[in-house]
């Protein structure tokens, strides 16, 4: 390992006396948080004001992100295909013949996935009529391809990291070197928040306040949050990398509901079961930063541990932690003292009929006694299974060099 390590450093020149961290990669972080905030803005849209056309703010925030996406990739891919630069070609792979970085060509696919879709949700709006939900066919196909943006920018990232760590183990880095990589290290978190954030956007049906006591919010949660985190932890070598990831996710949301409402917006799109005058926003975040503090000191102190210990008692201890704090939260968000712009329960959709449940306050099938242990227990396997992909896929790209 020590060899390769050294003739990997040996072969390429150090990132930092070339030209620190690459255009390329700042450039992708506009492109993901461009899609960040326009995803939650075009949500906010729908329950605001409707499908009115497909040329509004919020859409073409999502798909600059796209474009942004294919600027990047096609410069990385025809500038390391056609040009002679060697260092560019040692820092790459090959993919039908075309050179690039990993992470440019992942990010490619992001992009072409997302141009396909815009034409794909037209057409199922216009077949289908009205508005749909959040995970329709076009929709995953665009959260999809915004994930795939999302991971291409992260290997760039990364790659650029772990170059520099091949530099430090090998002759030491400068303090220009050092600087170099803790800007990408924090450029890598600040993805991490934003892949959190894209996460829970995907489960946010699966997670709304209504649904909170019953056993399928923690199945999907210990599903799609552990594997999250963990990858983060892994591939970031940073001790609170699950806790900065989880307050960017939680600092947005809560910023998604102080900010919208202060925007005006109506109806465009019946029928309108209840007036709304300004952008309705998201629910209140679910506080998966108090687990993620908790693994975070946990695999402190697991570093000696196998693989799948730390696995299964994490996934127990995720599923623990977020039931114990979340399930009475829910009962808050629920209740009347929760009536105020700052936990935001006042807001509700259009089309939110006034004896709909959310209205109501009441939950969805509230699980208790054994169909709740069980279904606990079936969580707990879940975000262990998670946390350990989560953590298996995060040791192996630790060794993404190209």
């Amino acid at each position: 390992m020590a060899s390769s390590v050294a003739t990997y450093a040996a072969e390429v020149p150090s990132l930092e006396r070339r030209q620190g961290v690459p255009w390329t990669i700042w450039a992708g972080l506009i492109a993901v948080t461009s899609s960040t905030i326009g995803g939650t803005w075009d949500v906010s849209w729908h329950r605001t004001i409707g499908r009115d056309s497909f040329l509004t703010p919020a859409h073409m925030l999502i798909y600059a992100c796209g474009v942004i996406a294919a600027l990047i990739c096609g410069y990385l891919i025809f500038y390391t295909t056609f040009g002679k630069s060697q260092t560019l070609r040692a820092e790459s792979v090959s993919v039908l013949g075309f050179r690039a970085p990993l992470g440019a060509f992942i990010a490619a696919w992001g992009g072409i996935a997302m141009m396909t879709s815009a034409p794909f949700d037209n057409w199922w709006h216009n077949a289908y009529g009205l508005d749909v939900k959040i995970i329709s066919p076009p929709h995953t196909l665009l959260i999809l391809g915004i994930r795939c943006v999302s991971v291409g920018i992260i290997f760039l990232i990364l790659a650029a990291m772990n170059r520099l760590e091949a530099e430090r183990v090998e002759r030491g880095l400068t303090a220009a070197g050092e600087s170099t990589y803790t800007t990408l290290q924090q450029a890598f978190l600040y993805m991490g928040g934003l892949t959190v954030v894209g996460q829970m956007f995907f489960l946010q049906e699966e997670t709304w306040d209504v649904v909170l006591h019953t056993t399928s919010a923690y199945i999907a949660l210990g599903i799609g949050v552990p594997v999250a985190l963990a990858v983060i932890s892994r591939a970031s070598g940073n001790r609170w990398a699950c806790t900065i990831a989880t307050a960017i996710y939680t600092a947005f949301i809560l910023a998604e509901i102080w900010i919208l409402p202060l925007f005006p917006a109506t109806p465009k799109l019946g029928p309108v079961y209840n007036p709304v005058t300004h952008l309705v926003p998201g629910k209140f975040p679910v506080l998966i930063i108090i687990p993620a503090i908790l693994l975070d000191l946990l695999w402190q102190r697991m570093k000696g541990w196998k693989m799948w210990q730390v696995a299964l008692l994490s996934g127990v201890l995720f599923t623990v932690v977020i039931f114990a704090v979340e399930w009475p939260l829910a009962n808050f968000l629920m209740s009347k003292a929760s009536q105020n712009r700052f936990f935001g329960t006042i807001y509700f959709d259009y089309n939110s009929r006034p004896n709909g449940l959310d209205r109501m306050r009441i939950f969805l099938n509230p699980a208790s006694g054994l169909p709740l242990f069980m279904g606990l227990i079936w969580a707990s396997v879940c975000a262990a299974i998670s946390t350990w992909f989560g953590l298996f896929f995060g040791q192996w790209m630790r060794g993404v060099k190209r």
